[in-house]
């Protein structure tokens, strides 16, 4: 399951949050059960991730295909990929663009990062934040060896890559949920238009335990990045729409979506 969101995103730094894999090493933090004592709008009512009910959303004829500008171009500038702590971010040089997919108006890809589970022995966790009838996927969309923890150049530059390599086929394209949420982390701002693609990109195991072995919630390297997500929040009385139609744009203007479960963000174009 590909997840994007239509927004800008920011994470809450220098505030004492975390995640609950995270409190064996700070038993201080607030896990994402405190969340609201960090940020108060962590404990409003219209927040995400959340489980979609699959027999219960609405189909909006009006979810018709995106139309995705630049995703077939490889830019010349470079992407930076950041180790922030909590997650593994690559910020885009916001060349590409989305517009039409019940959307109001153009927006810029601004950055991705990911979200991921952990593994016990033999036993794998999913890592992935929304869920859709309750099933969770290992991942949320690499050069991970370089930036393995926060803090000791845990940032570098990448080349920069035709985001429709990213994407899925273009039969899956407009086959999608949406509705509206929050931040997945405090601010946990409650401005995000989330899309989440029903189709799923697979990754193989071994890219998948890249994360688990390289990266790094702390600076010395002793805690492993595992199992960074939030738990779903309840829905309440938001809607979820579902896209119903077989139209599709141009092979050419129909790219999008990034790996497993990584988070695209958007910044609205003024």
């Amino acid at each position: 399951m590909a997840m994007e969101k239509i927004g800008y995103l920011s994470f809450a730094e220098g505030k004492n949050w975390c995640y609950a894999s995270q409190q064996c090493k700070d038993p201080d933090c607030k896990e994402p059960r405190l969340w609201a004592k960090v940020d108060s709008e962590c404990g409003n009512d219209k927040q995400s991730p959340v489980n979609i009910l699959t027999r219960q959303v609405t189909y909006n004829e009006s979810l018709k295909a995106f139309n995705f500008i630049n995703y077939n171009v490889k830019s010349n500038r470079k992407w930076t990929m950041e180790n922030n702590g909590h997650t593994v971010i690559v910020q885009l040089d916001q060349s590409g663009k989305v517009e039409l997919g019940g959307l109001n108006g153009r927006y810029k890809a601004v950055q991705f990062h990911f979200h991921w589970g952990s593994e016990v022995g033999k036993t794998q966790s999913p890592g992935s934040e929304h869920s859709i009838d309750g099933e969770r996927y290992p991942m949320e969309v690499k050069a991970l060896r370089n930036i393995p923890s926060p803090n000791s150049g845990g940032k570098v530059d990448i080349p920069a890559l035709a985001l429709e390599s990213l994407i899925p086929d273009e039969k899956d394209l407009t086959s999608f949920y949406r509705y509206t949420g929050s931040l997945t982390t405090p601010g946990c701002n409650e401005e995000v238009v989330w899309t989440l693609f029903e189709k799923p990109i697979e990754l193989g195991g071994e890219q998948i335990q890249e994360f688990w072995e390289k990266v790094y919630f702390d600076s010395e390297k002793k805690l492993p990045m595992v199992d960074n997500f939030r738990p779903v929040q309840p829905l309440g009385a938001r809607i979820v729409e579902k896209s119903n139609s077989n139209l599709l744009l141009p092979l050419r203007k129909a790219l999008l979506l990034v790996p497993t479960a990584a988070l695209l963000a958007f910044a609205w174009i003024s």
